[in-house]
């Protein structure tokens, strides 16, 4: 008798089907047996039984990640009463970024300033300089302001950080013209 592929087919879907119900006969007691042996497992096969998150757009995954980014915001402290601005000179500084700074002046008072930044009045101390740059302090919040001939510039103490940068009023901003050099005279 010879045998023909009709039979070795036949035989091989009889063999697979005897494995399949071996193996499945067997499946439970070694199923029971990892759960004792790793209760880790059960973890992972009931995580794999829910629902998947649906993904998220590329619009919200930028959105999240400019976020995180973003700088801390500064510690907003209520106790502090507002400064009084009247009768005050008020200097307005246009920095990087886009951000602004206002100084107000009181002329019989040299030894503070009050600084509007992100529309809070800040009381600032002066503090003595050996470069004769002009120095004010807020030692509360850390808010540092030192003002150059060229500039102003802003500074988080508490974070070690700018928070505003090449601040120049309307006078700082003109350009610089150089004077003509003189004749020499005969």
């Amino acid at each position: 008798m010879a045998i023909t592929l009709k039979h070795l087919l036949a035989a091989s879907a009889h063999a697979s089907i005897f494995a399949l119900a071996a193996a499945s006969l067997c499946a439970p007691a070694s199923a029971a047996s990892t759960k004792e042996a790793n209760p880790k497992a059960t973890k992972v096969l009931k995580e794999k039984a829910k629902p998947a998150k649906p993904k998220k757009t590329k619009k919200e995954a930028k959105k999240k990640e400019a976020s995180k980014k973003e700088a801390p915001k500064q510690e907003i402290v209520d106790d502090e009463p507002v400064p009084d601005v009247t009768d005050t000179t008020m200097a307005e500084y246009s920095c990087e970024l886009n951000n602004k700074v206002t100084i107000y002046r009181n002329l019989m008072d040299d030894s503070h300033i009050v600084l509007r930044w992100q529309n809070r009045l800040r009381l600032m101390d002066k503090v003595g300089t050996t470069t004769g740059a002009k120095r004010y302090e807020n030692a509360k919040l850390g808010l540092v302001w030192i003002g150059i001939p060229s500039k102003g510039i802003l500074l988080d103490s508490k974070q070690n950080r700018q928070l505003a940068n090449e601040c120049k009023d309307a006078e700082q901003a003109k350009p610089v013209v150089a004077a003509a050099p003189d004749e020499k005279k005969s």
